[in-house]
């Protein structure tokens, strides 16, 4: 290893670091994956257009909710306790889970899918998102390299669960341990209070999260605006990572569009001084610029005064050609 340099290669052999690189995914996340919509072009929505995008104006023009609609999460939140609008919310329940329960990933690889790649095992995605593309993209890049643990924490319209077993499958797989059919996945919708503690899957992933934190080397929160319906869920993440003058070594990165002034508002909270990134592009983060080690790359600069070179993950490869990319990770991490 050179003086000063930390190179692709040093970066490819140094396999090491055992503590995990934690991502949080919120809306802008898969809206920046999924910029067009998915494989047939249904878009991806965020709470100012969730009611257009959906396709809930005319359902809520015909029970008397007037415009305007911008804000899917106070709207329901005012339905939901509501006991006159119980048909209502039913029916909207029901007409979101339709919606993305049709969401397909397209053939060729996504962001999503280098997402997935350019984490380890011992790495965490946690996800507010309903949408199923991680799901998706964890299960068609399985069988190489494996996957970081995956954590929904509003649900998921992809996924079972085993209540007996405690076992997280495909929404329409059996047990692999009991044979039963899994039961779907609930969706936690926005409400002012929310009660993660309420549904025992929802809150397994929770505390697994906690777990996650408490061990982290580094936090990304991607696309994640942290919104007011989710207060108690941004307070359970402060806690579990805990008072940030202990965490003087550790490093927050937030990918986001909105200006710095805005996101600093927000994340404040978690940051020890100056030990943060923001950018806009997944593929200049962390992961996309270190994939498979960005916890190495990190530990490389902050402790060791070196200057990791970097790289860029190929990013309109086919499957074929983005394996072969990873192929030399993967072999170090295996140890050949």
């Amino acid at each position: 290893m050179s003086s000063h340099l930390f190179t692709v290669q040093d970066e490819i052999k140094t396999a090491k670091f055992g503590r995990p690189h934690v991502v949080i995914l919120g809306a802008g996340a898969s809206l920046a994956a999924f910029p067009n919509g998915d494989r047939n072009g249904h878009r991806l929505p965020l709470i100012k257009n969730f009611v257009e995008v959906v396709g809930l104006t005319a359902l809520l023009a015909q029970n008397n909710v007037n415009p305007p609609y911008d804000n899917f999460e106070g709207i329901y939140s005012d339905i939901a306790i509501d006991p006159d609008k119980a048909a209502l919310r039913s029916d909207i329940e029901q007409r979101v889970y339709d919606y993305f329960a049709a969401l397909e990933l397209p053939d060729t690889p996504t962001l999503y899918d280098h997402l997935i790649l350019s984490l380890r095992p011992k790495d965490v995605i946690a996800t507010f998102n309903w949408d199923p593309f991680l799901w998706q993209a964890a299960a068609r890049n399985y069988h190489f390299g494996k996957v970081p643990c995956l954590l929904f924490l509003h649900g998921n319209i992809a996924i079972g669960y085993c209540p007996d077993c405690k076992v997280m499958l495909g929404r329409h797989q059996h047990c692999s341990r009991c044979g039963q059919p899994v039961a779907a996945s609930p969706l936690l919708y926005p409400v002012k209070q929310k009660n993660y503690q309420s549904d025992p899957a929802i809150a397994g992933h929770w505390r697994t999260l906690v777990r996650a934190l408490e061990k982290a080397w580094t936090i990304t929160f991607f696309g994640y605006g942290a919104p007011s319906t989710d207060v108690e869920a941004v307070k359970l993440l402060k806690n579990a990572w805990g008072d940030v003058e202990k965490r003087n070594l550790e490093e927050i990165e937030i990918i986001d569009i909105r200006t710095e002034e805005d996101l600093l508002a927000t994340w404040e909270p978690f940051i020890h001084t100056h030990h943060y990134k923001i950018g806009t592009s997944f593929y200049d983060s962390y992961i996309g610029r270190h994939p498979r080690r960005s916890c190495e790359a990190l530990w490389a600069r902050l402790m060791e005064c070196l200057f990791p070179e970097g790289t860029n993950i190929p990013a309109n490869a086919d499957f074929d050609e983005l394996y072969d990319w990873f192929q030399p990770r993967i072999d170090a991490e295996n140890g050949t």
